[in-house]
């Protein structure tokens, strides 16, 4: 994973899905926050970015992966759009 990402890059910032339930944060020092509903930092861990894709560790090991087209973010089944 890598220790940080370009503060400018495009895919730094808020994602939620359209019913603002699931608020994913991925932070320019590399690490992402996920919200679920009133339960805020529900998830963490870290992320790295090659091209429009996604890998992601959370802090207990899981790992997952999403995909960026057209401005929204495909991820576990979950599209989240840019907030």
């Amino acid at each position: 994973m890598e220790d940080s990402i370009n503060p400018s890059h495009p895919f730094i910032g808020m994602w939620v899905t359209a019913d603002g339930y699931i608020r994913h944060e991925l932070l320019p020092n590399g690490r992402y926050d996920e919200a679920r509903g009133s339960r805020k930092s529900a998830y963490q861990g870290s992320y790295s970015i090659t091209g429009d894709h996604i890998e992601y560790v959370d802090d207990t090991g899981f790992t997952a992966d999403g995909d960026f087209r057209d401005s929204v973010l495909y991820h576990g089944g979950m599209v989240l759009y840019r907030e």
